[in-house]
């Protein structure tokens, strides 16, 4: 059986490449992967797997015609708030499948902000019409429920994901503490110059060596960049593509301060002290479900001192998951891949 994979892979996007590889670690074994990549050559070396560019009809048009199902995976790729194309780019490959009569699988999804009637619309159709439909947070279960449409709830597929050592880490001086950011309208000159000071402080406070970690090089790496010149011979900017690597990272890292999601789960997974800078409804979801400390950016404090404090606060008084707690996710997480072997098996025709 073939199944073609798409989402927002071969971008360079840190948690997009984690749900891709966690994707590939719960196929089933008489399966075989066929993905859709913005940069094919790259994805096809790194998971060894066939690839087309996502962006080529033609090519996308025979790998859909040669396959036996096709699996939106994973993330908020059906929203319209960061991008009004998005939902109609992965909308329209679902309804073709669809129509082709393919097997189809919403998996791992987050669904949402939709605030337009015609991706609504869209969403409904295509969800509706899926073989079998996993999503990761209340909010998605909730608005599937309003439109009728069964589904699983499950935590994010990443909790499962097996992390790998990074080479050199524990090289590095500790204690570690890893930071996250992210470009995004929210995150102003302003609040970015409050948060590096709020940085330089905690540093000094409590002598941690500080990991910059890109998730997204065309996103992150310009805001490490500026920050690390005012944290000289403290902090290194460790730029990483294996998503297995990422996760390790924070093996060896006694807190994170984070903006990306991803960053956050991998963090808390690896049994490690988080908190939150959110600027979007999942980031906020995720501290609301683990009880996570942190801040809506809109609503970040003016004071450095004040953002140092409660940094400093959490590193020398916060708890990290329990391990109990951590194990029940990673094993809640493990429901997407009972989902696809449901829907993936032989003789499994029949809609949920």
């Amino acid at each position: 059986m073939r199944a073609l994979l798409s989402g927002y892979y071969g971008k360079g996007n840190g948690g997009d490449e984690a749900l891709l590889a966690t994707l590939l670690q719960m196929l089933p074994s008489h399966v075989t992967p066929v993905v859709l990549s913005g940069n094919p050559e790259e994805t096809r070396d790194r998971y060894n797997v066939e690839t087309y560019d996502r962006m080529a009809p033609l090519p996308v048009l025979q790998a859909l015609r040669s396959s036996d199902a096709f699996i939106w995976g994973g993330g908020s790729l059906i929203q319209d708030v960061t991008s009004t194309i998005s939902p109609f780019y992965y909308g329209g490959l679902m309804a073709l499948a669809q129509k082709m009569g393919l097997k189809t699988i919403a998996w791992a999804q987050g669904i949402g902000p939709l605030v337009r009637p015609q991706t609504r619309w869209l969403a409904r159709q295509t969800f509706g019409n899926c073989t079998k439909i996993s999503v990761r947070d209340r909010a998605s279960a909730a608005l599937l429920s309003d439109w009728q449409i069964p589904c699983i709830i499950a935590p994010d597929p990443v909790w499962a994901l097996e992390s790998k050592p990074v080479p050199g880490l524990w090289d590095l001086p500790a204690p570690r503490v890893a930071v996250t950011l992210r470009s995004h309208p929210q995150l102003t000159q302003t609040r970015l110059a409050n948060l590096t000071r709020a940085l330089v402080d905690f540093q000094k406070a409590t002598q941690a060596f500080i990991l910059l970690l890109p998730f997204q090089k065309s996103e992150d790496l310009s805001i490490a960049e500026a920050i690390q010149p005012q944290l000289q011979d403290v902090s290194k900017i460790l730029c990483l593509e294996d998503p297995q690597l990422l996760k390790g990272v924070f093996r060896g890292v006694e807190m994170a301060i984070g903006m990306r999601l991803h960053s956050l789960i991998m963090a808390a997974a690896e049994g490690c002290r988080c908190f939150a800078l959110s600027y979007d409804p999942k980031v906020n979801r995720l501290m609301e479900d683990l009880e996570m400390p942190g801040w809506d950016l809109a609503s970040l404090p003016d004071d450095p001192n004040l953002i140092g404090l409660t940094w400093m606060e959490h590193y020398a008084n916060g708890d990290p998951l329990a391990p109990e707690q951590i194990q029940s996710l990673v094993d809640r997480a493990l429901m997407h891949r009972e989902l696809l072997s449901q829907a993936l098996c032989n003789n499994s025709d029949q809609k949920m």
